[in-house]
């Protein structure tokens, strides 16, 4: 990154999905995929399935809410101004009953190219269980 870059509340490249809301606060490419930035409010029922990264680090910080964190060894009900850090290898799995919204911080990682992958993407595209697991392994994702 050579120039400073500003990006005001409620802009950033932005995917609104069923159960999300992301805007990219910093992308991967402004940090030679070191750091990406995702703000991404919940909606009601938001539900990410159990996964895992090999490389990458994922740093949830609660904005608003209560977001549920399903890890193999406990779960943890993170609140509003709580951190919780996910190292690669970890399974875990995110729930958010009643909305919310978080900052989640990828070391390593650019899930912000991730999401612009899957933006223009077709619905037969997404029923293709191959090729959903080829994408995501493309970006450190693994689910079981």
């Amino acid at each position: 990154m050579k120039d400073k870059e500003i990006i005001r509340n409620g802009q950033g490249e932005n995917y609104n999905y069923s159960q999300d809301h992301c805007f990219i606060k910093l992308s991967s490419d402004r940090t030679n995929g070191e750091l990406c930035f995702v703000e991404d409010t919940l909606k009601p029922g938001f539900y990410l399935a159990r996964h895992h990264h090999k490389i990458m680090t994922e740093v949830f910080y609660i904005l608003e809410g209560e977001v549920e964190l399903i890890f193999d060894d406990e779960t943890v009900i993170a609140k509003t101004g709580d951190t919780i850090t996910v190292p690669p290898n970890v399974w875990h799995a995110a729930s958010c009953k009643e909305g919310g919204k978080m900052l989640t911080i990828f070391k390593n990682g650019q899930f912000d190219l991730y999401l612009e992958k899957l933006s223009k993407m077709s619905d037969s595209d997404f029923e293709d269980g191959e090729l959903m697991k080829a994408i995501s392994a493309e970006f450190d994702i693994y689910e079981e």
